[in-house]
């Protein structure tokens, strides 16, 4: 693989262009022509993704694939029931994509193959949604962004608040300086629904299961139901934990707000203080602070409580500015004024909450459907998805070193740790291995 060593800091010049740019977003049916899409990895988001492209006019899913045929049947006759006809069934992911009538695949499979999926459609023509994060490594993110180069095709990854206009119009009230210098930005996950996740013994496959496929890249392992479906996202086989999973949503908008976008050096500390004797690997707990100089931007995610963090938002972003903070989630925005401080702006009234649309993944659907007629920048084009993907990956090696690392974004390495760098690499198991891009 050609590694692409100048890509991070190439990504943070194109994503300072790209960041400012959204596209209007125009009805999926203004033109006649139908979009044939194909879903691979039927469960979760990837359903939840296949239903907002059904909405749209002018759409038809023509297949579906998953490795699980209990999901897979399941699926087929929700989709029958939403637009009247069946789509075709496949076990093997290569296999639809050799369907010459899909115009665009739907990716909602587990991280771990977010990039083998994404460059093999790319490579088979076809344009790419797919779930975040972008990929499961930094060598396979600047690998999906050279494919994207090589072979020109839309690709939408879904960080879908690019799309839902009260987090633009939050920026863009920072952008202008209402609320003075951001020295702090705060961004957080709180999964207050989330319980402990009970140790089990490992099992026989289910029946219809091909779990072997469903590891593919992955090192081999007995079967165990904790790794499997929703919950394979607590393992670092197969993903990276909340910081991974909401980390790339809402870091993505911290970054975006102080129009910044690579840090001097990394730290995250955490660890399993929630439930220290549950099955997750990832930590329950994390804090990771990325430092850029003259500000800093903290993560923060527990599970099991929601934090009750300014008015009990479970999730947010927070821009601790001079004379306010403009704190914005999925509900809307608002901006709490200072009053007492040294740095208070007298008369400053902030700003009540603007509230949301509601409607993120629809319009980013909606975007995605447009961009594939004009053949425009997505709203959350690949340059945008593969760098917060990267920022998050350095935080969960932070964190399993127990150590602050320093990011050389030219060379694409950390500097002076061989350690680190390992954890850059994807690790496939064969037969599996990267593309050639």
């Amino acid at each position: 693989m050609n590694s692409t060593r100048r890509n991070f800091i190439k990504t943070t010049a194109l994503a300072t262009a790209a960041f400012g740019a959204f596209p209007t977003i125009l009805s999926a049916g203004s033109a006649n022509e139908k979009i044939v899409v194909g879903l691979i990895g039927c469960n979760g988001m990837g359903f939840s993704d296949l239903a907002a492209f059904l909405k749209q006019p002018n759409v038809e899913c023509a297949a579906i694939c998953d490795v699980d045929r209990n999901v897979l049947e399941k699926r087929a006759s929700e989709v029958e029931k939403i637009q009247g006809k069946k789509p075709i069934l496949y076990n093997d992911f290569r296999e639809l994509l050799d369907n010459r009538d899909i115009d665009a695949v739907i990716n909602g499979t587990p991280d771990h193959w977010h990039a083998l999926v994404g460059i093999y459609a790319m490579q088979a023509g076809k344009d790419l949604y797919t779930e975040k994060p972008l990929a499961n490594s930094i060598q396979e993110c600047n690998l999906m962004v050279a494919a994207q180069k090589r072979y020109s095709k839309v690709v939408q990854v879904g960080q879908w608040q690019r799309s839902d206009p009260h987090w633009k119009a939050a920026v863009e009230y920072l952008h202008a300086g209402n609320i003075g210098r951001i020295r702090s930005v705060r961004a957080w996950s709180y999964v207050g629904w989330k319980s402990s996740i009970p140790v089990l013994p490992d099992s026989e496959v289910p029946a219809g299961v091909n779990y072997n496929f469903w590891l593919g890249p992955a090192p081999k392992r007995a079967f165990n139901q904790n790794r499997f479906h929703f919950t394979f996202r607590w393992y670092w086989d197969y993903a990276g934990g909340l910081l991974a999973d909401w980390g790339v949503h809402l870091l993505d908008y911290a970054l975006f707000g102080m129009n910044q976008y690579v840090p001097k050096s990394v730290m995250a500390t955490g660890g399993k203080y929630a439930f220290p004797d549950d099955a997750m690997e990832t930590p329950d707990t994390c804090m990771a602070v990325y430092d850029f100089g003259d500000f800093g931007v903290l993560w923060d995610h527990t599970i099991g409580i929601y934090g009750a963090n300014y008015g009990n938002r479970g999730h947010g972003v927070a821009f601790v500015g001079e004379w306010g903070t403009l704190v914005v989630d999925r509900n809307g925005w608002e901006v709490l004024p200072e009053t007492t401080s040294t740095s208070a702006k007298k008369d400053f009234a902030g700003m009540p909450l603007q509230k949301g649309t509601g409607q993120g993944l629809d319009l980013h659907v909606a975007n995605f459907l447009d961009c594939i007629k004009n053949r425009n920048k997505p709203n959350c084009d690949i340059e945008i998805g593969a760098h917060i993907a990267r920022i998050s990956h350095l935080g969960n090696i932070s964190y399993r070193l127990g150590r602050k690392v320093f990011w050389d974004p030219i060379k694409q390495e950390f500097i002076n740790d061989a350690n680190a760098n390992e954890m850059v690499k994807a690790h496939y198991r064969s037969p599996w291995e990267l593309p050639k891009v």
